[in-house]
């Protein structure tokens, strides 16, 4: 969706009911309160659910540098026939590991999990009139691979059960990704080589890893290349791709702590807290 603010108005003028969702997320989100249900009709279809998620990013007060990919059980799918999802991942919501302990925020009240997540940072454009990406030809893209940790938070508790529609709409059920150290040449590993154990507060919960994600690392970027570009949304060089959950999806509260160890290639540790409300100096560059 374009930034102007004209298109903007036009958008959501042309569909009041869906901006009307994007803003009983965006305001929850915004002053870290919960939702005692989704704010309006649920989309009929993806597609209209991504328009939802369009108009909340575009008032949301940060920029987007990636998107996390979730997969959609076939049970679940619609019309569109895609396998996965897409959310945004926002500037001010990325974390770089540095050695000491970061924490993140979920929805006390709401939903709140944690994901271990292999990142992949695009070096390189791609085309954006492709709309069709194969696994062969995005695993071409000059790329970097991260280890990294979902924040998988969301304002309504229930926005997981509901289904893809619901968690498109909101952003995907993302609040954040934490990032740590990069696993040298990828491309040149095979899946089952990428393995890792998620942990919550010293006991483990989840085993896994790249071969978990259903047609691998490969198939996760190929379907965010294609439906990024059917979206207007091309992507280009720094973006990032979560690839989705290696080891499952982990419910955590504030004040419980997250271990993820990547076998080989170094561990994310992370606290989290309690979702707070954001006023204008939280969003100040």
């Amino acid at each position: 969706m374009s930034n102007d603010p004209n298109a903007l108005a036009d958008a959501r003028s042309a569909a009041p009911a869906l901006a009307a969702i994007a803003d009983g997320f965006v305001g929850a989100r915004r002053h870290g309160r919960t939702l005692p249900g989704f704010p309006g009709e649920v989309p009929d279809d993806l597609v209209t659910a991504y328009r939802v998620q369009d108009l909340a990013i575009a008032q949301w007060p940060d920029r987007v540098v990636g998107w996390k990919v979730g997969f959609i059980a076939p049970e679940r799918r619609d019309i569109s026939g895609d396998e996965r999802l897409l959310g945004p991942i926002f500037a001010r919501q990325l974390q770089m590991t540095t050695g000491s302990q970061p924490t993140f925020e979920v929805f006390e009240g709401g939903f709140g999990a944690v994901e271990a997540e292999y990142v992949l940072r695009l070096e390189a454009d791609v085309p954006a009139n492709k709309t069709d990406w194969t696994p062969a030809e995005a695993a071409a893209i000059p790329s970097t691979l991260f280890i990294g940790m979902e924040v998988a938070s969301s304002p309504l508790a229930t926005i997981n059960q509901l289904g893809p529609r619901v968690v498109v709409s909101d952003f995907g059920n993302n609040n954040g990704l934490v990032m740590g150290a990069e696993i040298p040449d990828w491309t040149d590993r095979s899946d089952a080589s990428l393995t890792c154990t998620t942990s919550i507060d010293g006991r483990q919960v989840g085993q896994g890893g790249a071969t978990t994600l259903p047609g691998g690392l490969r198939a996760a970027v190929a379907f965010a290349l294609s439906r990024s570009a059917r979206r207007g949304r091309p992507l280009k060089a720094g973006d990032l791709i979560a690839t989705g959950n290696a080891t499952g999806i982990h419910d955590i509260l504030p004040g419980q702590q997250a271990r993820i160890d990547f076998h080989g290639h170094g561990s994310i540790e992370a606290l989290a807290v309690a979702a707070s409300p954001k006023d204008e100096g939280d969003w100040r560059a």
